[in-house]
C-alpha cells in the first residue's frame, strides 16, 4: 500500500493523536452540546491534519507554509474552546493542563515545520 508524504511527517501524527483524544473526550460533553462545543472541537481538531495533509500536496513551499499557518490557527482555536470547556465544567483543570502540554508539543512542531518550509 502506497504511503503518502504527510503520513510520514511526526506533526501530522500527533495532529491525529490530538484528534482521537478530542473525540474521546468530547464523548462526554452534555448533549445540548452536540452541536455547540463539541462540534466546534472536533472540527477545529480534524482541520489541524487535514490542513497539513492538503498543504503537504502543494507545488511550493509558500503555498504549504500557508496551509501550517491555517494548521496553526487551528490549534489555537482548538485551545481556546478546551478552555472554555474547563470555564463551563466539562473538563477537568487536570486534563487541561494535559492538553496544554500535548498542544505544546504540537506547536513547537508546527512552528519548526512552517520555518523550515520559508526559509528556501
Amino acid at each position: 500500500m502506497y504511503t503518502y508524504n504527510f503520513e510520514k511527517l511526526e506533526v501530522w501524527q500527533l495532529s491525529r493523536k490530538l484528534v482521537r483524544r478530542i473525540y474521546h473526550t468530547t464523548r462526554s460533553f452534555p448533549r445540548e452540546e452536540e452541536f455547540g462545543l463539541t462540534s466546534q472541537l472536533r472540527r477545529a481538531s480534524v482541520s489541524i491534519s487535514s490542513n497539513i495533509a492538503e498543504g503537504s500536496g502543494r507545488s511550493s513551499n509558500k503555498d504549504k507554509a500557508r496551509f501550517i499557518e491555517i494548521a496553526f490557527s487551528s490549534l489555537l482555536e482548538v485551545i481556546n474552546q478546551l478552555i472554555l470547556a474547563n470555564d463551563l465544567a466539562f473538563i477537568s483543570e487536570n486534563d487541561l493542563i494535559t492538553y496544554r502540554e500535548e498542544i505544546n508539543e504540537l506547536s513547537n512542531k508546527l512552528n519548526a515545520f512552517h520555518k523550515r518550509l520559508t526559509i528556501y
